[in-house]
């Protein structure tokens, strides 16, 4: 969840609400990259493209994230002789904006659903990989384990499959945007104006938590045991948004997967470490 300021111990003193968001809103330059929209499921989404590799890739950001702020190393960076790299802005993200982003529900299968058909009914490919942070690492797991026959190989990080009573509490500490710092709010902001931000973030509170009342918190568990790819799952041992026991979760869970921890890692560790990171992935893509 690129905004996830919602994992781990939590402290209501703002510097480390600060902390916790300037880890999650780090913003990158931008490549140069070509870029368009697909009309998909009723709504035209917004995407870039870089590289023309026959190993199709799409990078799906975290909550309230887009291809820009949350993959611009990625894009930039990952070989364009070997992948071609798509990232994209969820519906009511970004650019893909109308609609204005709701949460019912079913939104990871939405998102889920979106993607996979922005691959193939959109730009048309026949297979492809995922690379999913954060909320756009469920939405992964989801589209893998209903689409066992497109999805090549996966990386998540930053994800989890369910909601514990300690990720409540941080949703709640963090829900009022106002008690951010204005350097924390101002890159959301940027994209989505003070007042649309806010509300959005507390309704993609409202949103996330809601899965606490299913059995277990469940987001997707019951899903894991479906996927067939090759999945490599990243964390970082500093993160203080996920706990450890969420990556340990879906490598029990997922057959056949493997966890790689970076001692320095955050959550935003493609990001700080995006050199570390693209190598990981690469060599794990090309295996």
């Amino acid at each position: 969840m690129a905004l996830l300021v919602l994992r781990g111990r939590f402290c209501r003193r703002r510097t480390v609400v600060d902390r916790a968001a300037a880890a999650l809103l780090t913003s990158c330059s931008c490549s140069t990259v070509s870029s368009g929209r697909q009309h998909v499921n009723g709504v035209d989404l917004y995407y870039e493209k870089s590289g023309r590799g026959k190993h199709a890739v799409l990078l799906l950001p975290g909550a309230l994230g887009s291809t820009k702020t949350d993959f611009s190393p990625q894009l930039k960076s990952l070989n364009k002789e070997l992948f071609t790299v798509v990232g994209w802005d969820p519906r009511g993200y970004g650019q893909s904006r109308p609609p204005h982003r709701d949460f019912p529900a079913d939104f990871f299968e939405r998102d889920a659903k979106d993607a996979v058909d922005l691959m193939t009914q959109g730009l048309g490919f026949s297979q492809f990989s995922l690379l999913g942070w954060s909320d756009g690492g469920i939405a992964a797991l989801v589209a893998a384990a209903r689409n066992p026959k497109l999805i090549s190989k996966m990386v998540v990080w930053g994800s989890n499959a369910f909601i514990s009573q300690q990720d409540l509490q941080l949703y709640d500490a963090v829900r009022d945007v106002s008690k951010w710092s204005a350097r924390m709010r101002q890159p959301m902001e940027e994209v989505y104006g003070a007042e649309v931000f806010a509300k959005t973030w507390e309704a993609w509170v409202d949103g996330v938590s809601q899965f606490a009342h299913r059995p277990g918190g469940s987001i997707c568990m019951e899903l894991l045991p479906q996927i067939t790819c090759p999945t490599l799952i990243i964390h970082g041992e500093k993160d203080p948004m996920v706990p450890s026991f969420h990556p340990q979760y879906l490598l029990k869970h997922i057959r056949g997967s493997r966890l790689h921890l970076m001692p320095e890692g955050k959550h935003n560790l493609h990001l700080k470490f995006a050199d570390e990171f693209n190598k990981l992935v690469q060599d794990f893509l090309q295996e």
